[in-house]
């Protein structure tokens, strides 16, 4: 009976998340002053982007905003990235172009890179995304922008990824999803504690005051989630989850490329700050110790009993996650959601044993 026992206050764990994270269920974006259209300077840092940025620089210009420049940041790129943002530049005085050399003191660092374009940008609200993200209307930048108030200088948006065939996207989709489930769930809840830079606002103020990166310039990734773990509170943010306001990355097309790219993000959680460490953590191993348990009850305990608890857990999940997916517009997941975190939860306990072997030194 004491493993039933533990068996069911891990139940009750896992599923007090899965209550906290219905908070983002019955919530909208942040409140917006509509009535002003602030200017704002939309900044991209690209290293080795040419083709991405051909594509979609025409997709940033096209945006439906009164008053906003491009500042396009080449980061040291080998192949053809700076032709491309001048070619961009020489018919749109909108863009304005930062070229990054290598710095022997930054080598390789993003964060050296945006810092410079932040500095170049002339407007006080700034939104940032990548070169391969695509956005999802012409009226990305205007529902991200109208979420800055005078008290609201740090905007959270919702960077997911285009829909493709094979098991590798719908895995990267569902552990973007839950991300971005967590992250919008702790901030509607007072606890902010990261955003994706594929879709993100801040203000220069925010920036400079708080000394940017100053405090976590060494660690390769981060330029996102850890300034966001530093400067985040439950006053100064906003959320924005809008379907005009979502972008659509580029997936990787490889295992390998998301193995690798999958170690660099998770270097960055353990320089989070304790309490959101510990949330995390908690999550993850309840999520772990409920399959684990599960198995074991079911054969060493009376079939009958573990699985209502398992039953019970399930239904939480489906409800939660299942109406989450369909907020963020993933319902193709929802049909297999224990498969996809039974998976997920295989490879990120892989990329946890990798990264104690080794991690990657540089962004791209």
């Amino acid at each position: 009976m004491v493993l039933l026992y533990i068996f069911a206050i891990v139940v009750l764990i896992n599923c007090g998340f899965y209550f906290l994270f219905s908070v983002f269920l019955f919530s909208n974006s942040s409140t917006k002053e509509k009535s002003e259209s602030f200017p704002v300077s939309l900044i991209i840092c690209a290293k080795n982007e040419a083709k991405n940025l051909k594509t979609h620089i025409p997709f940033w210009l096209d945006q439906e905003y009164p008053d906003f420049e491009i500042i396009l940041i080449n980061d040291a790129s080998s192949d053809h990235s700076l032709e491309v943002m001048e070619s961009f530049a020489k018919k749109h005085s909108c863009i304005k172009i930062v070229d990054v050399e290598n710095n022997e003191a930054f080598w390789g660092s993003k964060k050296y890179a945006l810092t410079l374009g932040i500095k170049k940008a002339k407007h006080e609200r700034m939104i940032f995304t990548d070169a391969d993200c695509k956005p999802a209307s012409n009226k990305w930048l205007e529902e991200m922008t109208a979420n800055f108030t005078k008290e609201k200088q740090l905007v959270l948006g919702f960077g997911g990824y285009q829909k493709k065939s094979g098991l590798l996207n719908k895995l990267i989709r569902f552990e973007t999803l839950l991300t971005a489930i967590q992250y919008f769930s702790y901030a509607k809840a007072g606890i902010p504690y990261m955003g994706v830079g594929r879709n993100l606002g801040y203000t220069r103020k925010l920036f400079f005051d708080t000394n940017g990166f100053t405090s976590h310039i060494k660690i390769p990734s981060g330029d996102d989630d850890l300034f966001v773990n530093q400067v985040a509170t439950k006053k100064n943010t906003a959320l924005c989850f809008s379907k005009d306001s979502f972008t659509k990355s580029i997936p990787k097309k490889t295992w390998k490329g998301w193995f690798l790219q999958k170690k660099r993000h998770l270097t960055t959680a353990k320089h989070y700050q304790f309490k959101h460490k510990f949330l995390l953590g908690l999550y993850a191993s309840s999520q772990v110790l409920f399959w684990v348990l599960a198995i074991i009850s079911i054969i060493f305990l009376d079939w009958k009993l573990p699985l209502i608890l398992i039953g019970f857990r399930f239904i939480i999940h489906y409800l939660i996650i299942g109406s989450a997916a369909k907020k963020l517009e993933q319902k193709d997941l929802i049909l297999l959601l224990p498969f996809w975190e039974l998976f997920l939860l295989f490879i990120q306990m892989s990329i946890f044993i990798s990264n104690t072997i080794s991690k990657p030194t540089s962004w791209k």
